[in-house]
C-alpha cells in the first residue's frame, strides 16, 4: 500500500535549500568555494545524523568510513586509469567506496553495537587511529606514502575533463550525497525502521521486551550511515583533492565536527543537519576571515552556548514554534 504524498512533504524544504545553495554558488561570483564547503558540512551532518540522531549512539570512529571511502576512489583511479573505462572509472570508485565502508561497518558494528552509551563511544574512539596505523604499518595502498593520482586522472580523462571532475563535479557529487542522505533519512523515519530506531533510542530495554530486534535495526542504520560517509569521502576528498594520505583522512576532528553539526541543528530531525551545517560552516568561514588564528577560541564557547541553551537544536525549537500551523507538516 502506497503512502500518501504528504508523508514526504518534509523533504521539500531540504531539496529547496540545497537548490538555493547550489544556485548561489553558480550565479554569485567568488562564492563557489564557500558553497562547496557548506555542502560538505551539510552532507556530513545528514549522513552522521542517520545513525546518531535516530539511535542516540555516538560513533567517534565515524571518520574511518570516510577514510576508507576515499581509498575506494583512489584505488580505482590509481590502478585502473589505463584500462579505457571512461566514466566507469568513477563509478567503480564509488562502488569500491561503498563496499569498503560496508565491510568496515560490519566489522566494527558486529562488536561495538553490542555495547551501549559511553561504552559504545569508547569502543569506537580507536577505530580510525587503528585503521590508519594498519594502513601505514602494513603498507597497504602505499602506506604512509599515500597515493597521488592527478596524473592518472589526467591520463584517463584528459586535462580539461580531469580539472572539471576535481573541481565542479566533485562538489556536485557532494550535493548528491547530501540529498541522498536526507531522502534515506525520511524513508527510514516513515517506515518500520524509523519506528524501531525511535523506540530503542527512547528505551532500548523496553524495545527489546516489545519484540523489536534492536541489533538488526541498529546495524541497518550503522551500515547506511557508513556507506554515505564512504561516498562523501570518495567525492569530497579523493576526487576533489586527487591525493590521499592516511594521517589526513583519518583525522578525528571530522567526527567532532559531525557531532557539533547534528547537535546544532537538532539530532534526529530531517532538516537539522542542513541547518547545523550552514550555521557551522558560515561561522567557521567568516570567523577565520575576521579573526584569523582566533576563530576556534571564539567559536567554541558560541557552540557550547547554543547547545546548552537549545538542547533540542535550532530545528527542535522551530518545530515547537510552528506546532499546529500549516508549516508543521514540512518540518520533522
Amino acid at each position: 500500500m502506497m503512502r500518501p504524498v504528504k508523508t514526504y512533504y518534509p523533504i521539500l524544504p531540504v531539496i529547496i535549500s540545497y537548490g538555493v545553495l547550489f544556485g548561489i554558488g553558480i550565479m554569485v561570483p567568488g562564492k563557489w568555494q564557500l558553497v562547496s564547503q557548506l555542502a560538505f558540512y551539510c552532507a556530513l551532518g545528514q549522513a552522521f545524523n542517520l545513525f546518531m540522531g535516530m539511535t542516540g549512539y555516538v560513533d567517534f570512529g565515524y571518520v574511518a568510513f570516510m577514510g576508507v571511502g576515499t581509498y575506494g576512489m583512489a584505488v580505482s583511479i590509481y590502478y585502473l586509469y589505463d584500462k579505457g573505462l571512461g566514466l566507469g572509472l568513477i563509478v567503480i570508485g564509488l562502488i569500491l567506496a561503498a563496499v569498503f565502508s560496508t565491510l568496515l561497518s560490519l566489522a566494527v558494528g558486529a562488536v561495538a553495537l553490542r555495547l551501549r552509551g559511553a561504552y559504545f563511544a569508547i569502543a569506537t574512539i580507536g577505530v580510525n587511529e587503528g585503521f590508519r596505523f594498519l594502513i601505514e604499518g602494513a603498507r597497504i595502498w602505499n602506506g604512509a606514502d599515500g597515493m597521488i593520482f592527478y596524473r592518472h586522472l589526467k591520463t584517463a580523462f584528459g586535462k580539461q575533463t580531469a580539472m572539471a571532475l576535481s573541481t565542479m563535479w566533485a562538489d556536485v557529487m557532494v550535493f548528491g550525497v547530501a540529498v541522498l542522505a536526507a531522502v534515506l533519512t525520511l524513508i527510514y523515519m516513515r517506515n518500520k525502521v524509523g519506528y524501531a530506531l525511535t523506540a530503542l533510542r527512547e528505551d532500548e530495554d523496553a524495545a527489546k521486551v516489545m519484540g523489536i530486534n534492536v541489533t538488526k535495526y541498529k546495524l541497518t542504520a550503522f551500515i547506511t550511515s557508513a556507506i554515505l560517509a564512504g561516498l562523501l569521502g570518495a567525492s569530497a576528498w579523493a576526487l576533489k583533492l586527487t591525493y590521499v594520505y592516511p594521517e589526513d583522512v583519518f583525522e578525528i576532528h571530522y567526527t567532532v565536527e559531525a557531532i557539533i553539526i547534528v547537535l546544532l541543528g537538532g539530532a534526529g530531525t530531517l532538516l537539522g543537519p542542513l541547518v547545523g551545517g550552514l550555521i557551522y560552516g558560515v561561522s567557521k568561514y567568516y570567523l577565520s576571515i575576521v579573526l584569523p588564528g582566533f576563530q576556534l577560541l571564539i567559536f567554541a564557547p558560541i557552540i557550547i552556548a547554543i547547545i546548552v541553551l537549545f538542547p533540542e537544536g535550532t530545528v527542535g525549537i522551530f518545530k515547537k514554534r510552528i506546532f499546529g500551523t500549516p508549516l508543521e507538516k514540512y518540518i520533522i
